[in-house]
Formats: structure tokens, sequence, C-alpha cells
């Protein structure tokens, strides 16, 4: 049997929880998530890139598998205009190094 009248115990001070991937302790902290979700980006990103996929099922993969990990923080945290550009800068040197994208192209 259940317990009817338990109580929902509160986080301690420095603990945070965590609901959809996103943590919260008295609040969103926005820095850290930011940097959380662009490593897990580029982690995928990279491990897409170096995978013996033909070219365009790796386009497919990064838009299946990599995109969505900013995808879903961009509705919750605060990005800055510059913070993006900045992702989409580093995502496209990425391309260039794995020779995915021209750089002359764009």
């Amino acid at each position: 049997m259940t317990d009817i009248n338990r109580e929902i115990q509160e986080l301690e001070q420095g603990n945070a929880d965590r609901y959809l991937g996103i943590e919260e302790s008295e609040g969103i902290q926005h820095q850290q998530m930011k940097e959380k979700l662009k490593q897990g980006y580029s982690r995928r990103l990279r491990m897409l890139l170096k995978s013996e996929l033909k070219a365009r099922n790796k386009i497919t993969a990064i838009g299946a598998l990599a995109v969505p990990v900013l995808r879903y923080g961009f509705g919750i945290i605060n990005w800055r205009t510059e913070e993006i550009k900045r992702s989409d800068r580093k995502t496209r040197k990425m391309l260039t190094i794995y020779k995915m994208h021209h750089p002359k192209l764009t």
C-alpha cells in the first residue's frame, strides 16, 4: 500500500532537480545548461561526422540526432543571437574539417 500522507521533500541548498533534461534548482541555470547542450551537440556532431555513413545519410543523421539537442533547449533556455551564430559557425567549421562542406560555397 502507498502512504497517502507523504510529504514532498524540498531540495537541499545547492542540489538541482532534473526535468526533461533541464536542471532546475531555484530557477534554471541558463549558462550551465547552455554549456551542457552545446557539449552534447558537439559530441554528437563529431561522432556522426567521423562515421562511415554516406554524405546524404550523415546530413540526415545530424538533423535527426544532433540538432534536436539544441532545438529542445531553444524554447526553455535564454539564447542570445550571437550564441546561436557562434554555434552555426562552429558547425560549418566542423563540416569543412570533415570534408562535408566547402567554405567558399556559402
